[in-house]
């Protein structure tokens, strides 16, 4: 056994013998490299990594109160499931402002920490590499991806710097002020003749979204798909609506050039 090792022992039986909080500390103390590190493992999203350390330290003495030496197995191996935890439940219970399905956002932090660890070479990971990784498909990796959008969104009154990176107007002002109701009928009248380019469920997903306005998450409980395969499958829908219409706008040019 490591001197270290043997210092960890002593560390945990004095506290183990003596409950003190000045034991527990020292044991604290001696682990907080592990908690940090760990708490690092997940930092690259909008959480602050301060915010992240404070949970995997709180986790940490947690731990510590928790361990019992008489189990035979190392404290490390008690711990670090511990702090991963905590900081998952975090990222999951106070860092979502949209909140996707459990499985979903847990696969999205997984995704997040292989990100960052296959990062460490200095090249940006595949999502073939990634979802290899971890075991999963593609798809699943590409929706984790979208989930992980689901953390924090902007205030609208957020300032929105300009080109300059002076603060300018706010994202609220960038919106449209009304609805202009004749350019909402061109464009679902261009809509409706698009959509013959689309399958049945593509069809219907925009038609829903956009003509009856219902929302990805509606759209999603009715076709028995989550919000985030819905938004993708709507993202795929427009963009081979976009092509059919540049298409159908080349041929009408094509028709007008021999018509003259």
């Amino acid at each position: 056994m490591s001197v270290d090792r043997n210092e960890e022992q002593r560390l945990l039986r004095a506290y183990e013998l003596s409950g003190a909080r000045r034991d527990r500390d020292a044991v604290v103390a001696r682990f907080l490299p592990l908690a940090r590190s760990l708490a690092r493992r997940y930092r690259g999203g909008s959480e602050p990594l301060e915010d992240l350390e404070q949970v995997a330290y709180l986790a940490l003495v947690k731990a510590v109160e928790g361990f019992d030496p008489s189990r035979g197995y190392a404290f490390t191996s008690y711990a670090v499931p511990c702090i991963a935890g905590a900081i998952k439940r975090y990222f999951r219970d106070s860092g979502w402002s949209i909140r996707p399905p459990r499985d979903l956002q847990e696969l999205a932090l997984r995704v997040q920490s292989v990100s960052a660890e296959l990062s460490v070479t200095g090249e940006v990971p595949g999502v073939a590499q990634i979802a290899k990784h971890i075991g999963v498909d593609i798809e699943e990796v590409l929706e984790a991806r979208e989930a992980l959008k689901g953390f924090r969104s902007d205030s609208l009154d957020r300032p929105n710097p300009d080109q300059d990176g002076e603060s300018g107007s706010s994202l609220l002002d960038t919106l449209a002020s009304g609805d202009d109701p004749l350019g909402r009928a061109i464009e679902l009248a261009a809509l409706d003749s698009l959509l013959g380019t689309l399958d049945a469920r593509d069809r219907l997903i925009v038609t829903l979204y956009y003509r009856e306005e219902c929302t990805q998450a509606e759209i999603g409980e009715r076709l028995g798909y989550s919000q985030m395969h819905i938004s993708r499958l709507l993202r795929q829908a427009v963009e081979q609506l976009r092509i059919a219409a540049e298409a159908q706008d080349r041929a009408s040019r094509a028709a007008l050039a021999s018509a003259a």
